[in-house]
């Protein structure tokens, strides 16, 4: 299977199955020097793994990392670093039933017109769980961010029609409660209605909203590999993202370039600044200094217990009911992924950013 590896100075190579002996990442390009722990990594695993909360799948994986390569005596060697995630806690029996059947909303009958072939427990390489892998490696790229100054803050902006109050934004209550959002009150609001979807044996979906502070300007290309266009791809390839938009995003379709254009000024220190931000930190495909801001729409969970038509393999109409554990909503377990795609992104960028000046490479060398 292709497309398993992304990045070109800063890679990862993903690998395993939902239902399968274990899941893994192979993180290439990681500089020398830089303090790495198994618990570093652990702190964002803990917060996508499952079984944590009334709104996520009761499947009660640990999630506990293991670092087969790349550090010595708490720091990266330079070398590929090698982690892996065993699973402990499968169900396969869970998709029997489903094994000549394609779910709605899932992977299976794409799936079969590619490979002739498919994984049915969990979805394997299509599975959510797959995210874990990734997760993993976005908290290394994160470590290193850190050091240069760049942060990345991820949060639950909306589920289903429950959207924050930008006024109650509080950057401390997104890991105070289960859904990852940054205002109590809409938290509160949105367990009411999760769990009425539980009720209704439905599901919910919503949107993540995530700033970027600190990343320096000049970073990105102006044609095919453009900042924005790489996030964009980055989020996308997280399974059930299934809309993007950086800045004002949509809305500008609707405003005149004069409220559009983001005036620039010379502050009392002689600084550019910018009086607005509906660009979003990025210019032109490149990074302009500014933070950056985005939103990746999220679809509601395809697996849910509620009766669904479908067809078998032999092209039968049927009617399905899921069984198994699953998530009555994506989002708050999302959040921390899109922090790790955008981090793997930003880092290979970053260090590309190094190669485009021959002052910076002098500097580099030095």
């Amino acid at each position: 299977m292709s497309g398993s590896i992304t990045g070109k100075n800063f890679s990862i190579a993903t690998w395993g199955e939902s239902h399968g002996k274990a899941l893994g990442v192979v993180v290439d390009g990681c500089p020398a020097g830089i303090p790495l722990s198994e618990e570093d990594i652990q702190k964002d695993l803990d917060r996508r793994k499952p079984g944590q909360s009334p709104f996520s799948s009761p499947r009660r994986e640990r999630d506990q990392v293991e670092i087969l390569s790349g550090v010595f005596e708490g720091r990266t060697t330079g070398t590929p670093i090698s982690l892996v995630l065993f699973n402990t806690d499968q169900r396969s029996y869970d998709y029997s039933e489903i094994s000549k059947v394609y779910r709605p909303g899932h992977a299976d009958y794409s799936y079969d017109q590619k490979y002739g072939f498919r994984d049915y427990r969990g979805g394997g390489r299509s599975s959510g769980r797959e995210t874990a892998a990734r997760v993993a490696a976005g908290a290394i790229a994160k470590k290193v961010l850190s050091e240069l100054g760049v942060q990345i803050t991820a949060y639950t902006l909306s589920i289903g029609e429950v959207k924050i109050d930008r006024a109650e934004f509080d950057k401390a209550e997104i890991y105070r409660n289960f859904l990852a959002m940054p205002d109590k009150k809409a938290a509160v609001r949105a367990e009411a209605l999760l769990l009425k979807r539980k009720e209704e044996e439905d599901s919910a979906g919503g949107v993540v909203e995530c700033l970027i502070e600190g990343l320096p300007s000049g970073v990105g290309e102006p044609v095919f590999e453009k900042l924005d266009a790489a996030l964009a791809k980055a989020v996308f390839s997280i399974g059930a993202v299934k809309g993007f938009e950086i800045g004002s995003g949509f809305e500008a379709a609707a405003l005149p370039g004069s409220c559009h254009n983001d005036p620039y000024r010379i502050d009392e220190g002689g600084c550019l600044t910018k009086l607005t931000n509906h660009a979003g930190g990025i210019v032109g495909g490149i990074s302009d200094g500014f933070p950056i801001v985005f939103r990746a729409a999220f679809k509601p969970t395809p697996s849910i217990h509620a009766a669904q038509k479908s067809v078998d393999k032999q092209g039968s109409n049927v009617e399905i009911q899921i069984e198994g554990r699953h998530d009555p909503i994506i989002v708050p377990r999302a959040v921390i992924v899109v922090e790790a795609m955008t981090a793997v992104t930003l880092l290979d960028y970053l260090f590309q950013r190094i190669l485009s000046r021959m002052d910076l490479i002098k500097k580099a060398l030095e």
